[in-house]
């Protein structure tokens, strides 16, 4: 049961980050009066972490000939995660943390279940059967009420 509290705790705890993150973010937005350069200073302080853990962990540095097999959509993750940040930093101020997070939610949830069901990008396919759907649709409910 422990094996299980440990990752459903941090999976919460990763989520709550993403609010304190959009805050800060947005506040810094203001501050700098950019959104470009709020994301830079985001990602340049994410850097800065991800290169102390790399280090504490002590993980090798990939070799180029591991980096070359990776294929071109696998570098693209930055990419998707500037695009949230930039638009993170417009849209909470504008809707508030709850609409904006409840509205990601319902984004990931929606592109969860169709990578699933089509098993894109090298998913283990599972297809979208009635409970999931329902659960989708719930989710959405939760938005809507979210948002009044």
């Amino acid at each position: 049961m422990l094996m299980l509290l440990a990752p459903i705790a941090l999976s919460v705890l990763a989520g709550a980050s993403i609010v304190v993150q959009q805050a800060l973010i947005a506040n810094l937005r203001i501050a700098l009066n950019s959104s470009a350069w709020a994301g830079f200073m985001s990602y340049f302080v994410g850097l800065l972490c991800m290169v102390v853990l790399a280090l504490a962990l002590r993980d090798p540095l990939p070799s180029a000939g591991v980096a070359a097999r990776i294929p071109w959509w696998g570098w693209s993750g930055g990419f998707f995660g500037a695009v949230f940040i930039a638009l993170a930093t417009i849209l909470v101020p504008q809707l508030g943390a709850a609409t904006f997070l409840a509205l990601l939610v319902t984004g990931q949830m929606l592109a969860s279940v169709a990578f699933d069901h089509f098993g894109w990008m090298g998913l283990a396919q599972r297809a979208l059967d009635g409970p999931r759907f329902v659960g989708v649709l719930l989710l959405i409910g939760g938005v809507i009420l979210i948002r009044r």
